[in-house]
């Protein structure tokens, strides 16, 4: 019964232990496809489809691509609670630690990328902005030398500086926008910096209980050594008691022989 027990408890663990490193490896192939679509996405920055529905979009699969990564990290430390000696299980999780590890480092190069990117974009963008201020105050000027001239164009250069105004007010909150959403990309980036550290602590953490193990082994091979000499050693001993019980026993005969020949010779 109690054999029976531990062989469904073994059995429960093993299925736990395979449900979650099934889950670590779809989380990285998430991982690889959203950086695949990332890196598309990236390559449209600053162009014309670079718009705010796009930017959204970016941006929502950047953030559900790092939360799918912390929680693949805590997945992994999961599975490595999981106590035991069985080499199928060691070298799934260095697999998993190692495919995980590759896709973390394509995803954080993407983000850099579409940082510096967005960087390059707000750049222009001000010194575009800069520019058309500059510009601004000119045409203003042509403006008031020809006002004398029409009433109507004067009322129509005004609504043409109203919609300019609101143009550069519309720009600036984009740009204010971009900023906001790279200072939050430069802290997602921080972010998988923590994973990678997580990932290196249980790097040693798996290593030591690896040793441990080693050193376990190579305990548990001294003793059988040792126990393999004792035995061999009994052996010898019950071989040499063997030949003590031969040889007395040979005397003995040898003995007896001499005393039934000397009986022998006395009646005689």
């Amino acid at each position: 019964m109690m054999a029976m027990d531990s062989y469904q408890n073994g059995a429960v663990t093993d299925t736990e232990f395979q449900r979650l490193a099934q889950t670590i490896g779809t989380n990285i192939q998430k991982i690889l496809q959203n950086v695949s679509s990332i890196q598309r996405m990236i390559a449209q920055i600053g162009t014309p489809q670079d718009n705010q529905q796009f930017q959204q979009q970016l941006h929502q699969i950047q953030h559900y691509t790092g939360q799918l990564a912390k929680d693949t990290s805590k997945h992994l430390k999961d599975l490595n609670n999981f106590s035991g000696e069985q080499r199928q299980w060691r070298l799934q999780k260095e697999r998993l630690h190692n495919d995980f590890t590759k896709a973390l480092n394509s995803f954080q190069a993407a983000q850099r990328t579409a940082a510096q990117r967005e960087k390059e974009v707000i750049k222009r963008a001000k010194a575009a902005s800069g520019i058309n201020a500059l510009a601004a105050p000119g045409a203003q000027g042509n403006l008031i030398d020809v006002e004398e001239g029409s009433l109507g164009n004067d009322t129509t250069m005004g609504q043409s500086k109203t919609q300019m105004l609101l143009e550069e007010e519309a720009n600036i909150e984009q740009l204010q926008e971009r900023e906001k959403s790279i200072r939050q990309l430069e802290s997602d980036i921080v972010d998988v910096n923590t994973i990678f550290k997580d990932l290196a602590t249980m790097v040693h953490e798996q290593g030591e209980m690896v040793d441990s193990i080693e050193a376990n082994v190579e305990s548990t091979s001294v003793r059988v050594h040792e126990g393999t000499e004792q035995l061999r050693q009994a052996e010898t001993y019950k071989n040499k008691t063997r030949k003590k019980k031969l040889i007395l026993a040979i005397i003995g005969v040898i003995i007896l022989i001499i005393v039934i020949a000397v009986i022998w010779s006395s009646l005689s």
